[in-house]
């Protein structure tokens, strides 16, 4: 494998590639730019497939937090890490010290975070290696679980993608269906309750879908048949690559608005979306809020700045909207375009 030939190689600023034997620890730190500031974003765990599937993952969600850094209109750069193996059997305090240490080499050039497959407290055992890491518990200094406020800000670039499609920012009777019941989907779901939706929710985990039957009064699909629900809006909140040649032609959702990452599988699957008039609010925008969050503990958390920022992720969603139209062109390349005006770049590789 090449790695500078890589699809998903974006003039990466570097590429990390950490172990400790001892530990069990294989991961991969990338940085993509800094330009702004320096490089933020969370590490995820994943028992991934090979180590090509693990790199492949850390440069696309590196060069993501970029543009998501960019669009937030906040001071830091992209950078992600990824450890390789199952968190439900291979993590352990020791295993996240291992990786506090490798992020401490990279001496403030990349700040860690939580992602999937990590949590709070593994940023509380990072803590114990390194003073570059945010998403903290309040025990150690931090704001605590920022995913409630990623949540927030996916609801709210949410109601603006349907005020925009339908009209109307009343949520009252739409049908929206949620993939994956993590944290994030958790509180999205008890947001859209409050305003009045009806959920169709899936997750990979049977237990978690029954109980947002009880809870939300919700339909519990399988993983498979999440895609063909008949339903207004649809909010990938799981793993990425889900909008794909198989599954966007068994969309019957007008709105994809989500807080995966990556969603896309290819670029050209933003032009499958547009062909089929279904309007897609970019995960990099509407999913910002946690780094919103977490940026704004690494200065000394202030809550009304962040509440401010998170509703800005609504106006930000009407500009793409605004430029895809006007521009004739899907809304992954107006927010791209917009994206990379700011970072003073010509645009990505692909």
């Amino acid at each position: 494998m090449s790695v500078f030939k890589e699809l998903d190689f974006d003039g990466h600023e570097q590429i990390v590639f950490c172990s400790d034997d001892s530990v069990g620890l294989r991961a991969i730190i990338a940085i993509h730019n800094t330009h702004r500031g320096p490089s933020l974003g969370g590490c995820r765990m994943w028992g991934y497939a090979s180590e090509g599937a693990a790199l492949q993952d850390v440069l696309r969600l590196s060069r993501g937090m970029t543009y998501k850094a960019a669009m937030a209109g906040i001071e830091l750069g992209g950078g992600k890490s990824v450890i390789i193996g199952d968190p439900t059997r291979l993590k352990t305090p020791a295993l996240m010290q291992a990786m506090g240490r490798a992020v401490d080499r990279l001496s403030g050039r990349y700040i860690i975070a939580e992602d999937v497959g990590t949590n709070v407290s593994d940023m509380g055992e990072i803590k114990k290696s390194t003073r570059h890491v945010v998403g903290l518990g309040q025990a150690d200094g931090g704001a605590g679980d920022p995913s409630p406020t990623t949540a927030r800000g996916c609801y709210v670039g949410l109601r603006a993608a349907v005020e925009h499609t339908f009209k109307t920012a009343d949520l009252r009777g739409a049908r929206v269906a949620i993939q994956g019941l993590g944290n994030v989907g958790w509180h999205l779901c008890q947001y859209l309750k409050e305003a009045g939706a009806e959920l169709v929710v899936s997750d990979i985990r049977a237990s978690k879908a029954e109980r947002a039957v009880a809870e939300f009064d919700a339909k519990a699909v399988t993983t498979d048949e999440i895609y063909e629900a008949d339903v207004d809006v649809f909010a990938p909140c799981a793993l990425g690559a889900i909008l794909n040649d198989e599954t966007i032609p068994r969309l019957k959702a007008k709105v994809i608005a989500g807080a995966a990452n990556n969603q896309l599988a290819k670029p050209q699957h933003a032009d499958a979306l547009t062909d089929r008039d279904i309007l897609y609010a970019p995960d990099y925008i509407i999913n910002a809020a946690g780094l919103i969050r977490v940026d704004s503990e690494r200065r000394g958390f202030d809550p009304h700045w962040v509440n401010q920022k998170v509703d800005e992720i609504s106006n930000t969603l009407k500009e793409v909207f605004a430029v895809a139209e006007s521009n004739s062109v899907s809304t992954a390349v107006a927010a791209e375009q917009l994206a990379t005006a700011r970072l003073g770049r010509t645009g990505t590789q692909q």
